[in-house]
């Protein structure tokens, strides 16, 4: 077989070339998971500061992979069903996923609550990779592949007190949540002490009113990178409930530890 020589200038320049064009698809991707409607070219281009030619040839390129969709009428793009077997495999993949769904499994039983199994990326966001429903009337809407802020509610709690980040930055980013009773800036600090003291958060109502959200942290790893929660509603979770529940979790933590 033939040599084929790259001169050290041109592998260079591909390698300059192909990173950008990777992080615009995937700012692409991001921008549309993110969005509740398609969207146009221009729309996407604006959004991104992106030339619309070059926006164009990124979502056509998309679209022949099956990651975007696009309406032959608006010429408004979406997410493609091509992402689903992608996430899928993701899920299926990891480890902590499959070790964790034994876990899920019996604390939604035991306590009538959608149990959980969290993946933390930084402070950017969290990622839900397992969860278990509980025999309810009543559901909470948290499906696989969920993704939130990674500072929220009670998980965010305790991503700031486990998770070893800057306190600039983790305070820079609490003032862009989104809570329905948000706490001030000086609660919120006193909660993330408290949570560092006992090892386990519980958000009443301040994330979702009428929702009880407890999470504990897996602190088994030298970063912290994986979370279990609970969600259930006021009603049926009181605050002895959710102490007895949130030492239930740091046992099953502990248990997935070991």
């Amino acid at each position: 077989m033939p040599k084929i020589l790259v001169s050290p200038v041109s592998a260079a320049v591909s390698r300059e070339r192909a990173v950008p064009a990777v992080r615009r698809a995937v700012a692409v991707l991001r921008l549309l998971a993110r969005t509740p409607e398609p969207l146009g070219v221009n729309a996407i281009a604006r959004a991104l500061g992106l030339v619309p030619s070059t926006c164009l040839h990124i979502v056509r390129a998309l679209v022949a992979e099956q990651l975007l969709k696009v309406d032959p009428v608006t010429k408004q793009y979406g997410l493609g069903i091509g992402l689903l077997p992608l996430a899928r495999a993701a899920v299926e993949h990891s480890g902590f996923s499959a070790t964790v769904q034994p876990e899920l499994r019996r604390l939604s039983s035991r306590y009538g609550v959608t149990a959980i199994g969290i993946e933390l990326v930084g402070l950017e966001h969290m990622i839900v990779v397992a969860l278990s429903r509980a025999q309810s009337l009543v559901s909470l809407q948290v499906d696989i592949g969920s993704r939130f802020p990674a500072l929220i509610s009670a998980t965010g709690r305790c991503v700031a007190a486990f998770g070893g980040h800057p306190r600039p930055e983790i305070e820079r980013r609490f003032r862009l949540l989104r809570w329905q009773n948000a706490p001030s800036l000086p609660q919120w600090r006193r909660e993330i002490e408290q949570v560092h003291r006992q090892g386990y958060s519980i958000d009443r109502g301040d994330y979702i009113g009428g929702v009880v959200i407890v999470a504990v942290p897996m602190l088994n790893m030298r970063a912290l990178t994986h979370s279990i929660a609970a969600v259930g509603l006021a009603d049926q979770i009181d605050n002895a409930t959710a102490i007895k529940l949130a030492k239930d979790m740091q046992a099953s933590a502990r248990t997935l530890a070991g």
